[in-house]
């Protein structure tokens, strides 16, 4: 026993080190903390007797004895008055607070050693234990001195420097001259999950996420970075020496392979959403100013949550709304006036300014307005073919591989809703995905933004507790169809994802069907959208006969032409780690075919099927139609101005891919501006002739190529029946209305809107108008 004396026996020799057999004698200046008696002393005796030098001390005079000599190791009794506050005492006292501490208890049962340790003591020992023990204990402990972890420079659990430490750093480097900090940031690395997990498993998380996220950031970083975390879990990360475009690129890299890395964090497999903010050290004089900054980014960067790292601006400072930013009255009132006004700025533009240019270039003696005419004619020309190359190509397009080539694994399917607008029909909706036959496990994210509290969403839980597969994701704080995606991203358990909008009724198979694709070597399999509302209005009826040339000839057509398909925001199934790394930007207006030219540009394959069907609504009236069609073209265009240089440029698309890219992102935007051409050409023709009278009408390569023009539109429909769904293949009256409305009417409607969202992307209206949705009669399937 520890605090009785055990003499050796008198036949042991003593050792060559000067100690008796079995006891080691280690030495050392060992403080006993106890209420004089026989305990201390049997203690004491002990502690001489393996070797070491001992004083006492009685609780309550611990600090003072410990400002006179400290000891090498503390060895406390737990006595039963003094108890626990001799633990504390030791580590109140400065000098206290690293040195060894060992308590010998009485204590009986592990919930008293629990106890102990966790006040404070770095080691306990039963008082029945042998005096061997206890030297040994006292040993390790001399030979690792445990220290408090926010005095180490670094953590010794996760390699990072502590807040205090990490600020230190940020000093000694704002203490550079400014030309040589110039080029330095800060950021900040939050991840949107915390608040979920901390209350599920507690605050020990910050912790580990800290240390996983520092794990990806060592590799993607420079032997420069520096890199810390604060008591909230936040990764601080330092990049010294680099400009801002190299800071970007790094920043993003990290949090690409942040989101495609399933991590163990408290014996759970989660998937991380990192934000990360961060601000350029050049115009910072305190330290606090660039953490305060980036940690004011990444509040913004949680919204989005779609991995891009956002860049301080000032408007992200805390205010009254902080989202949203400082307008200017005067460029408002002005960027109103042109808007209301953009009908007469396009035909000044598109015709107006070409007729005077053509009778000015005339003037001095070139006829640039026939070379245009000429042009206009091989433009027209040029279009046609490819809607016919893309009907012919769409006869034969690449079947579905009949059987997967894996077992069929978790799938999930992610339904985006602002229910405000979808609460007519959200519940017809989640009954619908309740129906799909799957041969794995299915869940069903109905992941949806409001405003407030709605009815529906009572209706919703009430479906939810009838069927587990349904998992209710309300995303507060979001404002778009892209935040509610990326919010649900990290919360899905499939290893496939499809994404749908809330109107959408999927085939009973879709899922099934998807997975052949993917399990065969493809990324993203983008399925049939075909209009269920037909009957409601004509207008719905001309969308519908759309939808069929877009989804059942356009789409596989083009995807065998060029070799690479496209997402079209709904019907899409995605390898979950892929939509995980790729996400969706709120920001561009059509976030599909940005997720899609991003993700094409890492080697991703696309695959277009028209036998996976999905069921959606189309718009009734003219109005709402427009203002859909308005969006989708100003984010075609968002999208042309950010990748097609950059893909051209790329070394991952192939010379036919390229083609294909320069047709789907640049002809299409230049097309709407050429077809306008005919009207000044037309005018200037009338002016240099001398009067429409004097204008010969009939000329045959005019002619034939407004015949050829023409037939093309009646190719496109001929084929769209071919291959149209069968409940809108009965419905011929639809097609040949669809054929004489898209020639003399909706062809020209498209162009309008493609010039109006042109001149709307250049005033920087970018305002997302929502699309009616509302219960309606459905066409009658066989």
């Amino acid at each position: 026993m520890l605090t009785s004396h055990h003499p050796h026996a008198p036949d042991a020799p003593p050792a060559p080190n000067g100690t008796r057999q079995g006891i080691p004698r280690p030495g050392g200046h060992v403080l006993a903390v106890g209420i004089p008696g026989q305990r201390l002393e049997r203690l004491t005796q002990t502690l001489r007797s393996t070797g070491h030098e001992v004083s006492h001390a009685e609780p309550g005079q611990v600090s003072a004895r410990l400002q006179q000599a400290p000891p090498d190791v503390i060895v406390a009794l737990d006595d039963e008055r003094a108890g626990l506050a001799v633990v504390r005492e030791v580590r109140a006292a400065p000098a206290g607070r690293a040195l060894p501490l060992l308590v010998v208890t009485t204590r009986s049962g592990p919930a008293g050693v629990v106890d102990v340790l966790r006040h404070g003591a770095d080691d306990c020992v039963a008082e029945t234990s042998d005096p061997a023990e206890l030297s040994a204990r006292i040993e390790a402990k001399l030979r690792r001195v445990p220290v408090p972890v926010e005095s180490l420079l670094l953590d010794p659990r996760t390699g990072l420097y502590s807040s205090p430490h990490f600020l230190d750093e940020l000093d000694r480097e704002l203490g550079r001259p400014v030309a040589g900090r110039r080029a330095g940031v800060l950021a900040v690395v939050a991840v949107a999950e915390m608040p979920a997990l901390e209350a599920r498993l507690g605050q020990r998380v910050r912790r580990e996420v800290a240390e996983r996220l520092a794990g990806v950031a060592e590799r993607t970083g420079g032997p420069s970075d520096r890199l810390g975390w604060d008591d909230d879990g936040h990764l601080l990360v330092l990049l010294p020496g680099v400009d801002e475009d190299t800071a970007r690129a790094t920043l993003q890299d990290f949090a690409r392979q942040v989101a495609g890395t399933r991590f163990i964090v408290a014996d759970e497999n989660v998937r991380l959403t990192p934000a990360v903010g961060w601000a350029p050290l050049a115009d910072c004089a305190r330290r606090e100013q660039p953490v305060e900054r980036a940690k004011d980014a990444v509040a913004e960067a949680i919204r989005h949550r779609d991995l891009r790292p956002v860049l301080y601006a000032p408007w992200m400072r805390a205010q009254p709304d902080r989202h949203r930013r400082p307008r200017r009255s005067l460029g408002a009132a002005v960027k109103l006036l042109l808007n209301t006004l953009s009908p007469l700025l396009v035909l000044a533009l598109g015709v107006g300014a070409p007729f005077v240019f053509y009778q000015q270039t005339y003037a001095h003696g070139w006829d640039v307005g026939s070379v245009v005419y000429w042009v206009v004619v091989a433009g027209l020309l040029v279009s046609a073919a490819l809607i016919v190359l893309e009907c012919l190509y769409a006869l034969d397009a690449t079947p579905r591989p009949q059987r997967p080539a894996q077992p069929y694994p978790p799938a999930s399917a992610v339904i985006a809703a602002y229910l405000p607008n979808e609460a007519a029909t959200i519940v017809d909706t989640v009954e619908s995905f309740l129906q799909l036959d799957y041969p794995g496990e299915l869940e069903i994210v109905l992941a949806y933004n409001t405003p407030h509290p709605l009815p529906v969403e009572e209706t919703l839980r009430e479906i939810a507790r009838r069927d587990p597969r349904l998992v209710l994701l309300p995303v507060v704080g979001s404002t778009s169809k892209a935040q509610n995606i990326n919010a649900a991203v990290t919360r899905v358990r499939g290893e496939m994802v499809g994404i749908f909008d809330a109107d959408h009724h999927p085939a009973r198979d879709a899922f099934q069907h998807a997975w052949h694709w993917l399990s065969n070597g493809y990324d993203v399999v983008q399925g049939h959208c075909v209009i269920r509302n037909g009957d409601s209005s004509w207008v719905a009826r001309l969308v519908a006969v759309e939808f069929e040339a877009i989804y059942a000839v356009s789409h596989p057509g083009r995807t065998r032409v060029y070799g690479f398909g496209v997402f079209g925001g709904s019907n899409g199934f995605w390898r979950t780690d892929l939509l995980a790394r790729t996400r969706m930007h709120g920001s561009m207006l059509t976030e599909d075919i940005d997720s899609t030219l991003r993700a094409l540009g890492e080697g991703a394959r696309f695959a277009m099927d028209r036998t996976l069907i999905s069921r959606e609504l189309a718009p009734t009236q003219l109005g709402p139609l427009w203002n859909q069609r308005s969006r989708w073209a100003q984010g075609w265009l968002q999208v042309s101005l950010k990748h097609l240089w950059r893909a051209l440029r790329s070394p991952v698309f192939t010379a036919r891919q390229k083609l294909g890219l320069t047709v789907l992102l640049g002809w299409r935007e230049v097309q709407p501006w050429l077809t306008l051409q005919i009207l000044p050409i037309l005018l200037y023709s009338i002016w240099r002739a001398g009067g429409p009278g004097e204008l010969d009408w009939a000329v045959p390569i005019c002619v034939l190529a407004m015949l050829f023009t023409l037939s093309a539109g009646v190719v496109q429909a001929c084929f769209a029946w071919r291959l149209a769904v069968p409940e809108l293949r009965r419905r011929r009256a639809w097609f040949w209305r669809y054929l004489f409305v898209s020639t003399f009417f909706y062809s020209h409607f498209k162009n309008i809107v493609a010039r109006q969202a042109h001149l709307k992307e250049a005033l920087g209206d970018r305002q997302w108008r929502v699309t009616p949705r509302a219960a309606a009669k459905a066409v009658a399937r066989p």
